[in-house]
């Protein structure tokens, strides 16, 4: 989407941005889901399985000849009359907006190509105008000031989230009248830190890799430590007493250590445990856990209860995985649950909403 817009404003034409902004019972995607509309009628990207995309570009069009955005709703139940007929019996709330070439805009566009964390609030009303936060300075402002107050503590508590997800939430005016916004989140790419460079470090480094994790794979051995073993991931050579100077591990960062050697693992298991990270995860079964921990009490560095409710170990789901491909399907699955704060529960005979966590079985 990002490249259409580049090639869209050097060819000085018209682009449009259709947003999911809210969902009620099922739908194909969630909120925040994008789709980029030329002039022409083609399109970047999708909101649906193929049914909502013509419906969506015609109004796009328009959009685009108007400059005014427009905020509509699709019904995706096959049973209503006038309905789409997808059958998922829920609907979804799409606003379609030009792209502007102006500051706040340009500045969450930055944020998209960099990967930075920050939220873009749209108020889903016209003229209220449009407010950018990032971690580190904001942009624009909300022609309310009651609005823009609510709207800036909203965006902070957004990006305190471990896995922050865009929302429209319905926020007061000064006026009294409800105003519903839009907070729309760019997310830097979750970060994996394997420590391990063996042979069953390879597909969960291409797994994790091919579901968008930054990967770093650390290990000592320089036979074992080669980019050419994990594409796309980021090989470091490294003794454990680097690892505090060297390693930068922050509370977005999953962490996973599998050196198959007890006291690299335990000397590893020490350093990640002195990081905010929030997923640290020892290969391996209990037993193994119990023996490291039994090593670092020796030492006279006893890990805390609270280090050890940290720790996951054994490491992944119960799938019954046995070779390194299935064990790497486990433990991704299980990092992914965390990070979206779901207990990993079969579907099976779930009435409810699948994308909400509170809704999610436990078994």
């Amino acid at each position: 989407m990002l490249q259409g817009i580049r090639e869209a404003r050097a060819a000085g034409e018209p682009v449009a941005w259709a947003t999911i902004v809210g969902v009620t019972g099922s739908a194909y995607r969630r909120e925040g889901t994008r789709m980029l509309v030329r002039r022409d009628g083609s399109y970047t990207c999708m909101l649906s399985g193929g049914c909502l995309e013509p419906e969506i570009v015609e109004v796009a069009q328009q959009v685009m000849r108007d400059g005014q955005p427009v905020r509509t709703e699709y019904n995706l139940d096959e049973e209503v009359m006038w309905g789409l007929g997808i059958g998922c019996g829920g609907a979804v709330d799409v606003y379609i907006e030009p792209v502007q070439d102006e500051p706040v805009t340009n500045r969450w566009l930055e944020a998209l190509e960099r990967g930075e964390l920050a939220v873009l609030a749209t108020p889903l009303e016209p003229g209220l105008g449009r407010l950018f936060v990032g971690e580190a300075a904001s942009a624009g402002a909300l022609a309310d000031a009651g609005l823009e107050a609510q709207a800036r503590a909203r965006a902070h508590q957004v990006l305190q989230a471990l896995q922050p997800r865009a929302a429209t939430h319905a926020l007061r005016a000064s006026d009294g009248r409800t105003v519903p916004v839009f907070f729309d989140v760019s997310l830097p790419p979750a970060e994996l830190v394997i420590f391990g460079a063996g042979h069953d470090a390879v597909p969960l480094s291409r797994l994790a890799v091919q579901l968008g994790f930054r990967v770093q794979v650390v290990d000592m051995r320089d036979k074992f430590a080669l980019p050419s073993r994990f594409p796309g991931a980021q090989v470091r050579l490294l003794r454990p007493e680097h690892f505090a100077r060297a390693l930068e591990v922050g509370p977005r960062t999953f962490v996973l250590v599998m050196n198959h050697n007890l006291l690299i693992d335990q000397s590893t298991l020490a350093f990640a445990l002195q990081t905010p990270a929030p997923y640290v995860g020892l290969l391996g079964p209990r037993s193994r856990f119990l023996k490291i921990a039994e090593g670092l009490a020796r030492e006279g560095t006893p890990l805390t209860p609270e280090q050890l409710r940290r720790v996951r170990s054994p490491v992944g789901l119960a799938v019954g995985a046995e070779t390194p491909e299935e064990v790497a399907l486990s433990i991704l699955a299980e990092v992914m649950a965390l990070q979206r704060g779901y207990p990993a529960g079969f579907l099976n005979g779930l009435e409810g909403r699948i994308h909400d966590p509170t809704e999610a079985p436990v078994v």
